[in-house]
């Protein structure tokens, strides 16, 4: 039986990292030290305990030194025994300050179990898992942000073990078999990570305010996902928007305005087939959200009906391609077999956004813009329509591609 210390025996592979342990993986002992500053803060604080704790520890030597049965050096000898050493170890335990670890009040938290794993079936929507794998990406990215931490620490089978910075390479390749903390005092920022069987790991970052870190972490970030495809990348853009037909180009310069000035944004396109609204929205997005900080998201009709913004992003761009076959009018039949419109109502309702304020007021930072592409508008929910919901609205005449 191991204790995962120097490895386990058992099925032993020598290429396998897992059978290193921790020690024989770069791990040192991490042993408390005496503070003085603790102590007397203890002392001041709680002189009884102090006094009672120490009166036992002292009865605990005395015991193993007065034994008349033994000789003397066999009374020595028990001071070093196991049951001696752990109320030594207690009470050293107790006058020593903890090694770090995380502060919890912090409010900012970011958490995700990895690897993110993709299911695929006929009636799965890729769109959990593009949100689970943008917030792994996101993580990670904020890690390779944050550099190489001042501690690195893990506990295990309770004892306590740090891991010496200079040989910090990456996070993947950090042995890990109990918890593991991290701390960035620059940042005011803890990484957590726990262990799960077959080599899983949760991460949670912990911060005083992590939105900085996901702003830079995020710039220039995109995530696609038509059908059973996904994809996270960059935003492209084929057509410029000085490429575009005057009487677009200001319209264009008037979304830039609202979306300087307003938290939600909602704007519906309509045109035939060619007259490049979808190339427009991309143009929009690359050019003018995306130097912003904004992350774009386009999404076709089923990824939106289970779209759920996530709350660690401070701006979104949602792109909604054939919006007349998601926001469909609920009078006809068809649109009454699904929640579809509903949704997309959720989504635009600005007014009810804004119409519950906590103790600290509507919180400003958080923007959404919505960009919505149709044929006709015809087949549209009149609800969809209504002002509070769609801010802008244009047509595209131009055959454009």
């Amino acid at each position: 039986m191991g204790t995962g210390y120097f490895g386990n025996k058992q099925n032993y592979q020598p290429n396998n990292p897992q059978n290193k342990g921790l020690l024989g993986a770069g791990w040192r002992p991490l042993y408390r030290e005496f503070d003085w500053e603790y102590f007397s803060h203890l002392l001041s604080n709680d002189p009884w305990e102090v006094s009672q704790k120490t009166l036992d520890i002292l009865s605990d030597i005395a015991d193993a030194l007065g034994r008349n049965q033994f000789p003397w050096w066999a009374n020595i000898l028990s001071i070093f025994s196991e049951s001696t050493r752990y109320e030594f170890d207690e009470f050293w335990d107790y006058i020593t300050p903890q090694p770090p670890t995380p502060d919890y009040r912090y409010q900012d938290l970011l958490t995700i179990e990895t690897p993110v794993i993709r299911t695929i079936t006929r009636d799965s929507i890729p769109i959990e898992y593009a949100l689970n794998r943008f917030q792994e990406i996101t993580i990670f990215k904020i890690l390779d942000l944050l550099g190489k931490p001042d501690i690195i620490t893990q506990s295990f089978m309770e004892r306590n073990f740090y891991y010496p910075i200079e040989r910090f390479v990456s996070w993947e390749r950090l042995e890990t078999l109990g918890i593991v903390y991290s701390y960035w005092s620059k940042y005011c920022c803890w990484l957590q990570i726990e262990t799960y069987e077959k080599g899983r790991r949760y991460y949670s970052l912990i911060s005083k305010d992590v939105a900085p870190l996901v702003r830079k972490s995020t710039c220039n970030m995109a995530v696609m996902v038509s059908g059973y495809q996904c994809r996270i990348g960059q935003v492209q853009s084929q057509f410029p928007i000085n490429t575009f037909p005057q009487d677009i180009q200001n319209f264009t310069e008037k979304v830039q305005q609202e979306i300087f000035v307003q938290n939600q944004l909602a704007i519906l396109i309509s045109g035939e087939p060619g007259t490049g609204k979808t190339a427009w929205t991309q143009a929009v997005a690359k050019e003018i959200l995306v130097p912003l900080g904004y992350v774009i998201f386009i999404l076709d009709h089923d990824a939106v009906e289970n779209f759920v913004p996530p709350t660690y992003l401070e701006q979104i761009c949602l792109i909604i391609n054939e919006a007349d076959n998601l926001a469909q009018d609920r009078s006809l039949e068809v649109a009454q077999t699904n929640s579809k419109t509903e949704h997309i109502l959720s989504l635009l309702d600005g007014t009810l956004y804004q119409s519950v304020v906590d103790e600290s007021g509507i919180n400003h930072q958080h923007k959404l813009v919505v960009l919505m592409t149709c044929n006709t508008k015809d087949r549209l929910d009149s609800a969809v329509l209504r002002k509070g919901r769609v801010d802008l609205m244009y047509e595209f005449t131009y055959r454009f591609v």
